[in-house]
């Protein structure tokens, strides 16, 4: 059987089905799974897809082959399984999900016991060597399998982030994408005052309505539409296994999330002060600006959740937060949780009382580029070319903490590579549109130089 290598990503395992990935395959990775993080006691969940429960099924033989006792916990969002490995104590988990991805794709996200995830750096190539080898060692006596529901106390948990009897009852417009994200806000949505237009709650893996991927435009204008014909105060938007969640505001308006890290911050900020924060360096300078205006002590990451959780655990942060929409926590085992950060961006607003462009306003006074792909020949020769390129023009010297970071006080741009493309990704933030625009333009002609 040949197995395709591209399926092993940074943070997870995750290909189109059934040509990259399929039930041999999800077989041989459900042992490979065991071997590796050497668990007897491994929980499984799902997403919608319609290819999960299939690979589910092939992924559960493997790891029982193997010897491990799987406890199967259905369909529910990926910050639950997190939940679940954490809260019982368990030796692992894996969830069956390709996120944000087409219905064609799937994956698998695996951790380990208090809901460390594998990565490229450490689990993933030794399950990779394993899968590709064809085979991993079976035990004598296979595992066994038993069901567990876990959404009513991962439900409480979410909860107990907030205090109820302090939120305002909004008009909120949300999309369910048609995801998990809909099975557990049916539930939870019962115990919060809010008044709820609901969009595209009812689970599909189809995707039928649009694409589970919450940072392109057009998978918003549902919601955007929503927002403005009922008069909402926001909307809030998920993603396919629900571990990420983005905001619009009263005005249909996208809330970039790093804001919504800046929001949340304050939130945690409260109730412990001093505390530390952990945020990726594309985050605005905003995030930086909020947590040492509220006495936090920011600490920057790489981007990636595998480099951004380690750093948490080292400084016993209490939250950190990624741009591209995923919140941790540190009282949910420092993993992300679109769902906790939605309630408690919720409980921002209510103490707040201010409408969320009014507070987006005061916080925000910064003008960004967004992530800008370039296609490179090859990425690293690239970025050292930019980087000699800057620090002769410039006489200052780049910050290597990922990619490439320079800045300039009014501005600042990094560049850094795509872990799985020929790809740079560039970002700019500066003091004005016009500044913006114009160093953006500047340094994507020494990329185009150096390329």
């Amino acid at each position: 059987m040949r197995v395709d290598e591209r399926i092993f990503k940074a943070y997870d395992i995750r290909g189109t089905y059934p040509d990259q990935l399929n039930e041999e395959i999800a077989y041989l990775i459900g042992g490979a799974i065991v071997n590796v993080i050497r668990g007897r006691l491994i929980a499984v969940g799902r997403d919608v897809r319609v290819s999960s429960p299939a690979l589910e099924r092939a992924l559960i033989r493997g790891m029982t082959d193997a010897g491990a006792d799987v406890v199967i916990m259905g369909v529910i969002p990926t910050d639950a399984m997190y939940f679940a490995v954490g809260k019982y104590e368990l030796d692992g988990g894996v969830m069956v999900t390709a996120s944000h991805n087409p219905p064609e794709y799937n994956g698998f996200k695996i951790s380990r016991a208090q809901a460390i995830p594998l990565s490229g750096d450490e689990g993933l190539p030794e399950i990779k060597q394993i899968v590709m080898s064809g085979k991993f060692r079976t035990a004598k006596t296979p595992g066994t399998v038993h069901s567990k529901e876990i959404l009513e106390d991962y439900i409480n948990h979410c909860l107990s982030f907030i205090n109820i009897d302090e939120l305002l009852p909004f008009k909120i417009a949300i999309d369910a994408t048609n995801g998990v994200a809909g099975i557990v806000l049916e539930r939870l949505l019962q115990y919060l005052p809010f008044k709820v237009i609901k969009l595209f709650f009812e689970p599909d893996g189809r995707f039928p309505n649009h694409l589970p991927d919450p940072m392109d435009e057009k998978n918003r204008e549902a919601l955007r539409k929503a927002v403005l014909e009922h008069k909402c105060d926001f909307g809030v938007i998920f993603d396919g296994d629900a571990d990420r969640m983005f905001m619009v505001d009263e005005h249909g308006e996208f809330i970039g999330g790093d804001m919504i890290v800046a929001m949340v911050a304050r939130k945690m900020l409260s109730i412990e002060p001093g505390a530390t924060i952990v945020h990726n360096l594309i985050c605005s300078k905003v995030v930086d600006e909020i947590i040492e205006k509220y006495g936090g002590k920011a600490v920057r990451s790489r981007v990636g959740h595998a480099f951004l959780k380690p750093l948490m655990r080292q400084h016993n942060a209490i939250f950190g937060g990624e741009h591209s929409g995923h919140y941790f926590f540190r009282d949910h085992w420092y993993a992300d949780s679109g769902m906790i950060a939605f309630l408690v961006a919720t409980d921002v607003l209510s103490q707040e009382e201010k409408k969320p462009s009014e507070l987006i306003a005061e916080m925000d006074h910064y003008f960004r580029s967004g992530e800008i792909n370039t296609r490179v020949s090859d990425r690293w020769r690239t970025i050292e070319c930019v980087a000699k390129k800057v620090e002769e023009l410039t006489g200052q010297k780049a910050d290597r903490l990922d990619g490439i970071t320079f800045d300039f006080g009014e501005w600042w741009f990094n560049i850094r590579p795509s872990n799985t493309e020929p790809l740079l990704r560039l970002n700019v933030e500066a003091t004005s549109k016009e500044l913006m625009e114009e160093k953006r333009d500047w340094v994507l002609g020494i990329i185009e130089e150096c390329k």
